[in-house]
């Protein structure tokens, strides 16, 4: 009986306690609002969250806004991890805008990222680094080209999309072509690096955040730079073949050409940029009138054979014209071969 009685005490208490529940519900309708992701962020993810009505929000326009909660910024076991208002301001105005429902009075956030925001590009870089600014990566960002020319973090960072198209290799040409358009025209061309297969990236060699070396390579010089995947070219050789050990890029355009092996043009015509064509039986026939074609520039005897006489040996001047000068110079990045040191016999294999 005595437990008979106390069951019953207990339900009317447990009724009493939902009849004060119910009233509390009745005069406060809407509960407030909870955190979804991050530490703080009901603040903003009362409004913006995926019960925003039919007509076009901000939301509806931006529909990647909580997807931020896929990302390393919206892991909330992480605390250096910072919450909406770390990015974006305090926001004040913008709050009380928005809760009067006048959305032609509506004030954007202290600090915006849209391409007609107000505010400075310093304003919106010192979003970023005031978590992202140590380590050698970033380090050359004050000052660097990007940085010089008003392009932000988010000019390439899609901070609350689940993937950021610029940190996917296969991706990143293209936010990287957005505003390098003639690199995306030579990239097409038929002698490319595998960037359109993927293999390779923009930030393979280059370093968007600056560096310390030209063209915001990764490495202090070109050749530094391309030694990182062709270091059978680094050498040291015997005969040092001047251009290579000066810059790769007096030969080659990395970005793409239709000449083979990246090169700017197709031999002879781009060996001919340095050498004179004087010297040797592939100039075009007629060019350097008489000419003692058996000696080099320097007179250096290049056959035991008699003077040929450029203007009347038509069957052997220009013999070469329509091949290539690495026919024989094989080894033209430089060579080992102690045998045939003359400047002329070099870079043979």
């Amino acid at each position: 009986m005595k437990l008979l009685r106390k069951m019953l005490g207990l339900l009317v208490c447990l009724g009493a306690l939902g009849g004060v529940s119910g009233v509390w519900a009745a005069g406060d309708s809407k509960a407030p609002p909870q955190d979804l992701f991050l530490k703080g962020d009901a603040k903003c993810t009362g409004c913006h969250d995926e019960a925003d009505d039919a007509a076009p929000t901000m939301l509806d326009l931006h529909p990647s806004v909580l997807s931020i909660g896929k990302t390393k910024h919206g892991t909330r076991s992480d605390s250096r991890n910072p919450t909406c208002t770390n990015c974006h301001g305090e926001s004040d105005r913008h709050i009380r805008t928005a809760e009067s429902g006048k959305k032609d009075q509506l004030v954007p956030p202290d600090v915006s990222f849209r391409a007609n925001t107000k505010n400075s590009p310093e304003a919106r870089d010192g979003a970023c680094v005031t978590c992202h600014q140590d380590g050698a990566k970033r380090m050359f960002w004050k000052g660097s080209q990007h940085q010089a020319r008003d392009v932000v973090c988010t000019s390439c960072h899609k901070v609350h999309s689940a993937k950021d198209a610029v940190r996917d290799k296969r991706t990143q040409p293209e936010v990287c072509y957005t505003c390098h358009k003639e690199q995306r025209a030579l990239a097409e061309k038929p002698s490319h690096h595998p960037v359109p297969e993927g293999k390779m990236t923009c930030s393979s060699c280059h370093s968007p955040h600056g560096s310390a070396g030209v063209k915001s390579l990764i490495k202090d010089t070109v050749i530094a730079t391309c030694y990182t995947c062709h270091a059978e070219k680094r050498g040291p050789f015997i005969h040092s073949h001047q251009p290579v050990t000066d810059d790769c890029s007096n030969c080659h355009n990395p970005h793409g050409t239709t000449a083979d092996a990246l090169l700017k043009t197709r031999p002879p015509f781009l060996c001919l940029g340095c050498h004179d064509p004087s010297s040797h039986p592939g100039n075009v026939p007629g060019i350097a009138g008489r000419v003692d074609m058996s000696r080099n520039a320097n007179g250096t005897v290049l056959s035991a054979t008699a003077p040929i006489d450029n203007f009347n040996s038509s069957g052997v001047v220009g013999k070469t014209q329509g091949m290539s000068c690495m026919n024989c110079h094989t080894d033209i990045h430089g060579s080992n071969n102690p045998m045939n040191s003359t400047r002329a016999m070099r870079f043979w294999r």
